[in-house]
């Protein structure tokens, strides 16, 4: 129903002033490249932890229209500052690794919980931000570790906003893993094939959605320009087996590492969730995507006495969901400029 012409023919509803947290991530470098296509965006504020990063950006953009602000989102100060004048915030500052929040959970509080509920406070407080768009993950569906607990209760402040009345749009995203970007298993595989090491695998039936970053941004973009209040956007993706992963790579590279199983982590599922059944009873089906409707302006009484006569629905997840088979996994991984690449220089 909704194409990439059409986020094209839309997309020039960007304009203002964009504020991206997170700005120096593998999300946040593409997505300010994309918003300096678009001509009506004065100026785009890079809000970030990392001085080298932006450092890097900078020199490699060279955009008169980036401004870099060093901060973090524990820091309201900091946002107040960064928020001043902002028409648009993408929120994509977050802590995403799964271990670090098993080990220092209180981080993940810290920085994806609070940290969200001060970016939107200072959103609601400004004169003149209209929308905030919150990207989650869907380790917040049925969440079994502290990072998606962290972020199922970042999209519930977001929701928690469309039940009473306000200037500013918050809405959220919600996708799986993004391929070839910082801290996913496409680079670890792609070092370890060139190292000539034994490429690790926790199960190799389990199952994970495969979306590429462009996705992900068209995603983001496309809650921007369609987002109600306390609405959700997921976007439907295939999916594939860790071990036709590992074993597509492998290929790719014609290469003869051993794929070694060592069992599930802490934490980890067998099979990702990016909607549940309860959600998917109230969802618009908009062709590659799905947009949950927020409860926004339902009093404490509706919310809890009226129910639903929507059928029932299986959950979306990553088991259920378009399969791809080992050749159609390689076709995927070698449509990424990253890992053609990678292939290009070994």
């Amino acid at each position: 129903m909704y194409s990439s012409a059409y986020l094209q023919k839309v997309n020039n509803k960007i304009k203002g002033k964009i504020l991206v947290t997170g700005g120096t991530g593998s999300f946040g470098k593409r997505m300010v490249k994309r918003l300096l296509e678009e001509k009506e965006v004065e100026e785009i504020i890079v809000f970030s932890r990392d001085e080298l990063k932006q450092f890097d950006m900078r020199t490699a953009l060279g955009s008169s229209r980036l401004r870099f602000v060093i901060g973090d989102v524990r820091d309201r100060r900091a946002l107040e500052l960064a928020v001043r004048g902002v028409d648009t915030i993408f929120h994509a500052a977050a802590l995403k690794q799964v271990p670090t929040g098993e080990f220092s959970p209180m981080e993940l509080v810290q920085t994806n919980i609070i940290g969200t509920q001060n970016v939107l406070d200072m959103a609601e407080r400004s004169p003149t931000v209209k929308k905030v768009v919150l990207l989650s993950t869907d380790k917040a569906v049925y969440p079994i570790n502290a990072m998606g607990i962290s972020k199922a209760m970042a999209e519930r402040l977001v929701a928690s906003r469309g039940h009473h009345e306000t200037g500013t749009i918050f809405c959220a995203v919600r996708y799986g893993n993004v391929m070839a970007t910082r801290g996913s298993v496409i680079p670890l595989f792609i070092d370890k094939i060139k190292n000539g090491q034994d490429i690790t695998v926790t199960n190799p039936d389990m199952t994970r959605f495969l979306l590429s970053l462009e996705d992900a941004i068209e995603l983001v973009l496309f809650a921007f320009i369609e987002g109600k209040q306390g609405d959700l956007f997921i976007r439907k993706a295939p999916a594939s087996t860790i071990g036709d992963l590992a074993q597509g790579l492998v290929n790719l590279f014609k290469a003869d590492n051993v794929i070694k199983v060592v069992g599930t982590r802490a934490g980890e599922k067998i099979h990702e969730s990016l909607a549940t059944q309860l959600e998917l009873a109230r969802a618009e089906d908009m062709g590659d995507y799905y947009r949950i409707s927020g409860q926004s302006g339902k009093n404490p009484e509706d919310f809890f006495e009226i129910g639903s006569m929507e059928g029932f629905h299986d959950d979306y997840t990553s088991e259920n969901t378009n399969r791809l088979d080992l050749k159609g996994v390689e076709k995927l991984l070698l449509s990424l400029e990253e890992v053609q690449n990678a292939i290009k220089s070994k």
